[in-house]
């Protein structure tokens, strides 16, 4: 940890508060939404189909917003983008606490996704524009600071919920992001990408802006090669705690075990995450990385493709440890895989993007692989429960291992065929030349 600290402190002070804005947003973020299902199932007792509405409305603005969020971050600069996204999610949270009537909590969960369509991009880009040549390390150091958040806020959370009750979780939630915002206008300084345009201080219209990025081939390749990574990196919020339960059951055990996922996760990435980037960048190109990244995912499933061979036991310590031990070093090696691959994948996006219109870049590949995540999410929910019809417990696990693989080869004709490289960018009429 002291060599990661040092790390930090070798960047500007910019650098440093992106890093920190992470982590108190993912802080802010986790304190609440892991709760909120049961908030409106339970005290306000809304039907499940309103809250699956209301859940979904919120996914659906992030993700169907990054490309728009992205743009008027290249537009306008990327400080403005952040504070408004820090503003609309502390009155989306605040609202989410003090209302109980469908149509403010539906538009209070849209308020909250438009929120993070607009600040992740910006952030992202601004991170790679002032890190410079150090990025590839920036964004590990990233990554730990994302993965604390995730680690911390749960808990939080539900000291506040349990104490106190929800309401106030989602009071003082919103209070840490208006908070951020006020240190945002205070100490983030001004910065944006490079001008849209390249020549005669003209800019390009948002259309043919967008219709350059969709010209860059090797970038839409590579953003539907890495959907499987986040396809296979989201089963720790729904495959390996479906077969905790599975084998474990509802109880005290299950749920401990079920904690074991995310703590495996989160503290591996804290402790690991600067050591594995460095071990990576000395001994091998970016696009070997992202292969290897891959490769680790797709082994991640290995343990619970064996733990079906084994027969289950009737209880008792045996059987904890088979609902346990299997999904927990999956969630080790799905954490390595994203370690390995998550710095040099930010990296690629900038080297992909000609070093241009950078967080629109960023917000088109999170809508690609939002969408991804969500159809993958389906197809994953139905091998569950086609291997539970047809007792064929292995086949989940060999679909996702084999989608892991299948992208891991993606990105390997990617590699050997030189598109992960930089493009060669030149000025034209509504975008780039590749």
């Amino acid at each position: 940890m002291a060599g990661t600290i040092a790390q930090v402190r070798s960047y500007e002070p910019a650098v440093r508060l992106l890093m920190l804005n992470q982590f108190t947003i993912n802080l802010g973020f986790y304190m609440l939404m892991p709760y909120l299902a049961a908030h409106l199932a339970g005290p306000l007792g809304l039907a499940g189909w309103t809250v699956g509405l209301i859940l979904g409305v919120r996914n659906f603005s992030q993700q169907g917003m990054f490309l728009i969020g992205g743009t008027l971050a290249d537009r306008f600069g990327y400080k403005p983008m952040i504070i408004t996204g820090l503003a609309l999610r502390t009155a989306g949270f605040a609202t989410l606490g003090l209302v109980d009537s469908v149509p403010a909590l539906i538009g209070a969960s849209a308020a909250t996704g438009l929120a993070g369509a607009l600040f992740n991009p910006a952030t992202r880009a601004y991170l790679a524009v002032d890190a410079g040549e150090r990025r590839v390390e920036a964004f590990a150091l990233f990554n730990v600071f994302y993965q604390a958040g995730i680690l911390l806020g749960p808990l939080v959370g539900m000291v506040l919920t349990g104490v106190v009750d929800f309401g106030v979780t989602c009071l003082a939630a919103a209070g840490i992001f208006a908070v951020l915002g006020l240190v945002q206008i205070r100490a983030l300084p001004a910065r944006r990408g490079e001008a849209a345009s390249k020549g005669g201080g003209r800019r390009d219209s948002v259309l043919g802006q967008w219709r350059g990025i969709l010209a860059n081939r090797p970038f839409l390749l590579f953003s539907v090669a890495m959907i499987g990574s986040y396809v296979l990196t989201f089963q720790v919020y729904l495959a390996l705690p479906l077969e905790v339960r599975r084998l474990g059951g509802g109880g005290a055990g299950g749920t401990a075990a079920v904690a074991v996922l995310f703590a495996v996760s989160g503290l591996s990435t804290i402790l690991f995450q600067t050591g594995v980037t460095a071990w990576c960048k000395a001994r091998m190109e970016p696009g070997w990385a992202l292969v290897l990244g891959l490769l680790t995912m797709a082994a991640a499933f290995l343990p619970l493709l064996a733990a079906t061979a084994v027969p289950v036991p009737g209880g008792g310590v045996g059987r904890w440890l088979l609902a346990s031990v299997p999904p927990a070093l999956a969630a080790l090696l799905l954490a390595l895989g994203t370690m390995i691959a998550y710095p040099f994948e930010m990296d690629t996006i900038v080297r992909l993007s000609g070093d241009r219109l950078v967080a629109t870049h960023y917000g088109l590949y999170n809508t690609v692989c939002g969408v991804g995540i969500a159809l993958g999410n389906l197809l994953t929910g139905a091998a569950l429960d086609a291997a539970r019809a047809a007792g064929v417990s292995a086949l989940p696990w060999l679909a996702l291992s084999a989608l892991g693989l299948g992208c891991a080869a993606a990105l390997y004709g990617l590699q050997r065929t030189g598109r992960l490289a930089a493009p060669v960018v030149t000025a034209r009429a509504g975008g780039v030349s590749v």
